[in-house]
């Protein structure tokens, strides 16, 4: 598969993603208090592409990633799903490399790469040994090019995708209860869409479609190049001008989008499946990113997402598994690193025989208990001394590193943002976390969505 987008998990898979991102998405920091987080080194080619070089030394590998500004949220109406196809495409051949053999190569060469997409990015990825970078790097700068594209290559390739939305989404009850949830939670916002798109959009995608999407997107100067690993900004930046930096900028298609309207009504989604075999709830909101919105929320919402849902000592899991005993689970998310509006999510699981209206009930008074008493100092210092030291194991993962920085790059932030992380983490207090969830945690702007079986199935 090439796909690695939280669209189109289920609500499982997914919260587990933006938990750990949550967790070490801008903390590879030790508890040492104004340390850099990576000190990475940056710089532009005179195309435009950015270019961000981290320095890991342990071992003689590297991560090899390309970014485009560009993903789901940033498709044309009426062909939901674009931006994933043309990823998978991208792997089809260019005028020098035929089909597959862009993969051949990296795997000849002992190297594994992949690709992802989501609503803010589409990204490619190759993890190498050190001697073995330039191979992949000129690899990577051909596709940005010189893909070739024709019916018989993309019509199978769409077959493909349909297969993979049925068995990712169509045969999972949780991800199909996750989709209609976010459609109902962004009105007129393109974040409602699914990554993978709706069927019969997908079905309408075409060769031309395809190609036209790819001349108005991959480009250079639309594009973050970043390389972590054993090499230095030094090494790098002429291999860097050697094959991207000949590549011409274009003009690219501006990334214009609907202003969500203010949520004016709390909504519902209930999705009752004969193949449930245990029922869920969750919640979200509509809530403020690192960039757009009330932005000064967003790291006070991180400390609260920790304080509600950081595993077994947390205040939702001690309430409705320990103490009331109606769930076998309970947590709350928050994914800040947007270009629009994020969400603030909160999912319990209730005991099996056990009802959902009871454990909705609880929940909504663990949130009014929020709302009336807020936060302690003394829960707000300890949930940040955790969550710095927590993140001091993730410094060693390339691939996390590079992901970082892209998923920041593209929703808008800069390297400045990454690196102030520690130092904008420790500065919130109990009262900023007090106002962000009363703010945020309104009926109004809340989508609750209910799992149940199907009894008459």
């Amino acid at each position: 598969m090439r796909l690695t987008f939280l669209g189109a998990l289920g609500l499982g898979r997914t919260r587990a993603i933006l938990a750990f991102l949550a967790l070490v998405g801008f903390a590879f920091v030790g508890v040492d208090a104004r340390a850099a987080v990576f000190n990475p080194t940056t710089f532009t080619l005179a195309n435009g592409m950015r270019v961000v070089v981290v320095e890991n030394h342990r071992a003689p590998v590297v991560m090899h990633q390309v970014w485009y500004k560009v993903g789901a949220a940033d498709q044309p109406e009426g062909k939901s799903g674009l931006a994933h196809f043309l990823e998978h495409l991208m792997f089809k051949g260019t005028k020098s490399h035929g089909p597959g053999e862009f993969s051949r190569i990296v795997a000849r060469n002992g190297g594994n790469e992949n690709a992802f997409t989501s609503q803010d990015y589409t990204g490619y990825f190759q993890k190498v040994a050190r001697d073995r970078l330039e191979i992949v790097m000129a690899l990577e700068a051909d596709r940005m090019t010189n893909l070739v594209l024709t019916d018989k290559i993309v019509l199978p390739e769409r077959d493909v995708v349909f297969e993979e939305r049925r068995s990712r989404i169509d045969n999972q009850p949780a991800a199909l209860l996750s989709e209609q949830v976010t459609a109902v939670q962004y009105l007129v916002h393109p974040y409602r869409i699914p990554v993978i798109g709706w069927p019969d959009e997908l079905a309408a995608l075409t060769t031309e479609d395809a190609l036209a999407y790819y001349r108005s997107h991959y480009a250079p100067n639309n594009a973050i190049l970043i390389v972590v690993g054993d090499i230095t900004a030094a090494e790098l930046k002429p291999l860097a001008e050697k094959y991207y930096g000949v590549i011409p900028a274009r003009d690219i298609t501006p990334r214009v989008r609907p202003t969500e309207p203010a949520p004016r009504a709390a909504k519902r989604v209930t999705l009752r499946d004969g193949r449930v075999r245990q029922a869920s709830w969750s919640r979200s909101y509509l809530a403020p990113s690192r960039h757009a919105g009330a932005t000064e929320q967003s790291y006070p919402l991180e400390v609260l997402a920790e304080i509600l849902g950081d595993g077994t000592t947390s205040r939702l899991y001690r309430a409705l598994v320990v103490d009331q005993r109606v769930a076998v689970s309970a947590g709350a998310w928050y994914d800040g690193v947007a270009y629009d509006l994020a969400r603030f999510g909160l999912y319990a699981t209730p005991t099996r025989g056990g009802d959902v209206a009871t454990l909705e009930k609880a929940m909504d008074a663990e949130i009014a208990r929020l709302l009336t008493d807020g936060v302690t100092d003394e829960e707000v210092e300890r949930i940040k001394s955790r969550m710095l030291a927590k993140a001091v194991y993730a410094r060693d993962s390339l691939y996390i590193a590079a992901r970082i920085f892209g998923e920041a790059l593209t929703a808008g932030l800069t390297v400045e943002d990454v690196e102030a992380w520690p130092d904008r983490i420790r500065a919130v207090t109990a009262a900023q976390v007090n106002a962000a969830a009363r703010a945020v945690l309104v009926p109004e702007a809340s989508v609750t969505g209910v799992l149940l079986p199907d009894k008459t199935s």
